[in-house]
């Protein structure tokens, strides 16, 4: 049976606001939705997410469709990278190139991405030691710690070659008996199961 990492879609970004309270924009609300009407969504058994408004967001769209409540584990959240506050999405883009180059070192205060990686496994191993493995669920979260959890599952170092393209809404697959992945990256509304 399948486990699903899943990642925000598009969402509204206001430097006013702490990231981590950034909602779905439309058009991610829009994408979710559509995700939300394939036959793997309806299937799903277990939506567990992170704490992050846009995560939420994206998983109770999931949840409505499979008729699941979602559950919340603070441990799945994005790397933390409240030292910074808001960078411009070319500061962004140069900053994260630098984390994931740099794994063991942080960035201007940022979590590094070993120990980012730490907790992503650390949260999703837990909820998968107690979980039915015939039981299709999904993790909601962002591709930052996504990325660092694909590595994981691929015995692979961590590397930016291995995060989503287009910035947000993919998921991959990964069996829950052998934890291997058996779909990369790939548009949240495009997956067939």
């Amino acid at each position: 049976m399948f486990g699903l990492y899943i990642t925000h879609p598009q969402v509204k970004i206001d430097p006013e606001v702490p990231v981590p309270k950034w909602g779905l924009s439309d058009l991610g609300a829009e994408r979710a939705r559509k995700a939300a009407s394939g036959d793997w969504a309806r299937r799903l058994a277990r939506i567990v997410c992170s704490d992050e408004t846009k995560a939420i967001e994206t998983a109770e769209i999931l949840a409505a469709a499979s008729g699941t409540k979602i559950e919340i584990v603070h441990g799945m959240h994005e790397n933390d990278r409240s030292a910074t506050g808001f960078l411009p999405p070319d500061k962004f883009e140069e900053a994260a190139n630098w984390f994931f180059a740099h794994p063991q070192e942080s960035f201007r205060g940022w979590e590094r991405a070993a120990d980012a990686q730490a907790r992503i496994v650390s949260a999703v191993e837990t909820i998968l030691s107690s979980h039915d493995r015939n039981a299709p669920i999904a993790f909601v979260g962002h591709g930052g710690v996504g990325t660092l959890l694909k590595c994981h599952l691929m015995g692979a170092p961590i590397a930016r070659d291995r995060d989503q393209p287009g910035g947000g809404g993919n998921l991959y697959a990964f069996g829950l008996a052998d934890r291997r992945l058996s779909c990369d990256w790939t548009p949240i509304e495009d997956w067939r199961g």
